[in-house]
C-alpha cells in the first residue's frame, strides 16, 4: 500500500474546487475516541474550523470502545466516526467484539485519514515501572522487561487490546507473560497510568492523556522500536499487519526532541458505513480537503489529514462519495480503484459467509466463525489475517 503524493496535481485541484464550497446540513456528528483523546481533540479542532469556515455546527460524542464509537453510526444516529482501526478494520473482518453473534462484518467506508508519519501509536509505559525493571532512568528498557508487570486491557476495545499484543510480541511476549488489568474505556486506562494502578497503556504519543501521565509523578516512557530488528517486527505484524515502523517527532515527552523509534499507523480514520448518503459523504470529504488550511495545527498530529498524506490503499475501502470527490480533483487512479473494488469485495465475501452461518445456527459460534471466515477469504483468495 502507498501513500499517493502528486502535489502538483493537488494544488491546482484544490484551487478549482474550493471556490464551490462544500454543501454540509448545518448540524452534523461524529463519534470519536473518549475526550483528552487525539482523536476527540482533533474532531473538536476540525468542528471549530467547519463552523467559522460556514456556520456547520459538529457536535462530537465520545466513546470508550470501538464498539460505543460504532454502534452509533450503525444505527444512523450520527453520520461519521472518527474511528481507530478497531471500528473500520476489525469491524470489517468481523473479529474480536465485531465477531459476536449480533455484530458480524460491517460494510464500513473510508473518507479521509490522518496518515500524519509524525505521530506514533504505542504501547507506553510509565517510567516508573523501569525502576521495577531494575533500570531508573529507563535506560536500555525494553518491552521484553514488561514481562509479570501490570498491562491495560480495555473492555470492548479490541483494537487497543490487539495493539498492546502486538508491542507484546515484538518483545517476545503474550498476554500470559503479563498481569491483565482490565478497564472500561481508554481514558480509564490512563486514569490508571496515573494513579499507578497500571504499568502499560496504549495511545497515540500526541494524546491528551498522554501529554497529562507525563506530567505526573509516575511520568511517560515510550519504549523504542528497532525496524532493523526483522524477527520483531515479524511478531508484531502477525498479530497487528497495519503497523509499520516509524519515528514519532509529535507527542508526550517527544515534542522538540529528535524523535522516538516506535510504530504506527493511520488514526483517526474519518469512515461511515456504505448505506451513507453518497452525495453528504462526497460534501464531507470536500469540506475535510478544503478547510484543511484552517484546522491545520490546531491540535497535536492534526496536520496528517493532509490531502498528500491521504492513503488510498489502505485496508478499508473509501466510500462512493469521497471517490466522487477525489476522482473529481484528479487525485484517484485506476489502481486505487482495483483495490477499493477488492476490498468491496472481500466484504461481500465475508458478509455473505457471515449469513450462512447464521443459517446453519452452529451452538459453538465463536469456532464456527473463525473457521467459516477462514475458509471464505481463503476461497475468494483473500489474505486471511487474524
Amino acid at each position: 500500500m502507498r501513500i499517493f503524493s502528486l502535489a502538483a496535481a493537488i494544488s491546482i485541484a484544490a484551487g478549482a474546487v474550493s471556490a464551490e464550497g462544500a454543501d454540509l446540513p448545518k448540524q452534523l456528528t461524529w463519534t470519536a475516541y473518549g475526550t483528552g483523546s487525539a482523536g476527540y481533540n482533533q474532531s473538536v479542532a476540525i468542528g471549530a474550523a467547519l463552523q467559522t469556515a460556514s456556520g456547520v455546527n459538529l457536535r462530537v460524542l465520545p466513546g470508550k470502545n470501538d464498539i460505543a464509537r460504532t454502534e452509533p453510526l450503525r444505527q444512523g444516529k450520527v453520520q461519521f466516526s472518527a474511528n481507530g482501526v478497531g471500528g473500520s478494520f476489525m469491524a470489517q473482518e468481523g473479529v474480536f467484539q465485531f465477531g459476536a453473534e449480533n455484530w458480524g462484518p460491517q460494510p464500513v467506508r473510508v473518507l479521509a485519514a490522518n496518515n500524519g508519519g509524525t505521530v506514533g501509536l504505542s504501547l507506553a509505559v510509565a517510567a516508573e515501572a523501569c525502576e521495577k525493571a531494575g533500570k531508573p532512568g529507563c535506560e536500555d528498557f525494553t518491552y521484553s522487561d514488561l514481562k509479570g508487570m501490570r498491562v491495560a486491557w480495555v473492555k470492548g476495545a479490541p483494537a487497543l487490546n490487539v495493539n498492546n499484543g502486538a508491542y507484546l510480541a515484538y518483545g517476545g511476549l503474550t498476554w500470559d507473560d503479563v498481569e491483565k488489568v482490565e478497564f472500561g474505556g481508554f481514558g480509564d486506562s490512563w486514569a490508571g497510568m496515573i494513579d499507578g494502578s497500571v504499568d502499560a497503556a496504549f495511545a497515540s504519543t500526541n494524546s491528551g492523556r498522554a501529554y497529562e501521565a507525563a506530567s505526573g509523578p509516575r511520568g511517560v516512557f515510550w519504549p523504542p522500536i528497532d525496524a532493523n530488528n526483522a524477527e520483531g517486527i515479524a511478531r508484531m505484524q502477525a498479530i497487528a499487519p497495519f503497523f509499520t515502523p516509524m519515528i514519532a517527532k509529535v507527542g508526550a515527552t517527544i515534542d522538540d526532541t529528535d524523535g522516538v523509534a516506535t510504530a504506527g499507523y493511520a488514526y483517526p480514520v474519518l469512515m461511515t458505513y456504505a448505506v451513507q448518503d453518497e452525495g453528504l459523504t462526497y460534501n464531507m470529504t470536500k469540506a475535510m480537503n478544503e478547510n484543511f488550511d484552517a484546522f491545520k495545527g490546531n491540535a497535536p498530529g492534526i496536520n496528517g489529514w493532509a490531502l498528500d498524506k491521504q492513503n488510498f490503499q489502505w485496508v478499508a475501502p473509501y466510500h462512493e462519495g469521497a471517490v466522487r470527490y477525489y476522482t473529481e480533483i484528479g487525485v484517484w487512479s485506476d489502481e486505487a480503484q482495483a483495490h477499493n473494488d477488492n476490498l468491496i469485495a472481500r466484504q461481500a465475501a465475508l458478509m455473505a459467509a457471515w449469513e450462512e452461518l447464521k443459517a446453519e445456527a452452529p451452538s459453538d459460534w465463536e469456532a464456527a466463525w473463525e473457521a467459516k471466515r477462514r475458509e471464505a477469504l481463503k476461497a475468494g483468495g483473500f489474505a486471511v489475517v487474524f
